[in-house]
C-alpha cells in the first residue's frame, strides 16, 4: 500500500487491537509502517515486527499508566491513540416477564460495561494526553458507534457510553487543540462479521428484541435501511483511522464521523 498520508514511523496505540474492528486498524496500521502498541487482555494472532503487545485491564489506572510508560520507553513517544476497546452486554431495563431476571440490567453488568467503555477511555485519553501535551501534538481517535447517536434497543447501557464518547471527544478537542492535538471520533453502523458475535451476546440480544437467534441472524444480512445497500467493511473504518492521524485530516477535530452507509432513522 502506498503511504500517501505520510503517516511511517508513527507511534500509535490501539486499545482492543487483537480482534474485531481493531484487529483490522493494527493490520492496515502496521501495512503503511506505524509502530503500533496493541493494549488487550488478549494477544491475538497477528505478528509484526513494528507490534509491540501490553496485556492491559484499561479500567486499571495503575496498568493504563503503567505500560503507558512503557510505550514511552521503547517507542520514544506517543503519536496517536485509538481508543477501540469496548464491550456490550445486551440486557433491557426492565422484563416484564421475568422481572429482575438474567437478561434485565444490573448493577454489575452496568458497571462493568461504563468501566471499559467509558472509564476506560478516559484513563487511557489521560494518560497519553499527558505524553501528546508535552510535545503539543498528536491524534486521539475514539471508537463510537451509531447506537451512541440513535439508541439502541436491548442495548441502553452501551449506547449510553457511546453517546459519553461523543461528548468526550467534543470536549476534549476543545480542551486539548489550544496544545495542538487534535480529538475525533468515529461511529460504525453495521458492519461486516468481525468474529465477536458469541452464542451467549445474539442470545441475550434475541431475547430483548423479542424475537429467536435464527431471527437475530436473518437480520443481519438485510441492507434494506442502509442507502448504500451493504454493510461496512472493517478495512473502511481502518483507513478512516490511518487518515485522521494524518497531517491530511490536520483541520479536523471534535467531530464523530459515521461510517454507516448513510443509515439513519429518517
Amino acid at each position: 500500500m502506498t503511504d500517501w498520508l505520510n503517516i511511517a514511523g508513527k507511534k500509535v496505540i490501539v486499545t482492543g487491537g487483537s480482534s474485531g474492528i481493531g484487529a483490522s486498524i493494527v493490520a492496515e496500521l502496521l501495512e503503511v509502517g506505524v509502530q503500533v502498541a496493541n493494549f488487550d487482555l488478549n494477544e491475538g494472532k497477528q505478528q509484526h515486527e513494528n507490534l509491540r503487545f501490553f496485556a492491559t485491564d484499561i479500567s486499571s489506572r495503575e496498568q493504563v499508566e503503567a505500560n503507558v510508560a512503557k510505550v514511552v520507553e521503547e517507542f520514544g513517544t506517543i503519536d496517536g491513540l485509538v481508543n477501540n476497546a469496548g464491550i456490550n452486554v445486551p440486557r433491557l431495563l426492565v422484563d416484564g416477564q421475568e422481572p429482575h431476571g438474567e437478561f434485565e440490567l444490573s448493577d454489575g453488568v452496568f458497571d462493568k460495561i461504563f468501566a471499559i467503555n467509558q472509564k476506560g477511555l478516559f484513563l487511557m485519553s489521560q494518560a497519553v494526553a499527558r505524553i501528546m501535551v508535552g510535545k503539543k501534538q498528536g491524534v486521539i481517535i475514539n471508537m463510537s458507534s451509531e447506537s451512541g447517536l440513535e439508541g439502541s434497543e436491548g442495548q441502553s447501557a452501551y449506547a449510553a457510553t457511546k453517546a459519553a464518547v461523543n461528548s468526550y471527544t467534543r470536549s476534549w478537542a476543545k480542551e486539548l487543540g489550544k496544545q495542538g492535538i487534535r480529538v475525533v471520533g468515529i461511529a460504525p453502523g453495521i458492519m461486516e462479521e468481525t468474529g465477536l458475535r458469541t452464542i451467549e451476546y445474539e442470545t441475550a440480544l434475541a431475547y430483548t428484541r423479542g424475537i429467536t437467534v435464527d431471527e437475530l441472524r436473518q437480520n443481519y444480512s438485510k441492507t434494506t435501511t442502509i442507502p448504500l445497500g451493504r454493510s461496512g467493511k472493517l478495512s473502511e473504518v481502518a483507513d478512516l483511522v490511518c487518515y485522521y492521524l494524518s497531517d491530511r485530516a490536520s483541520y479536523i477535530t471534535g467531530v464523530t464521523t459515521n461510517v454507516a452507509g448513510g443509515k439513519t432513522r429518517g
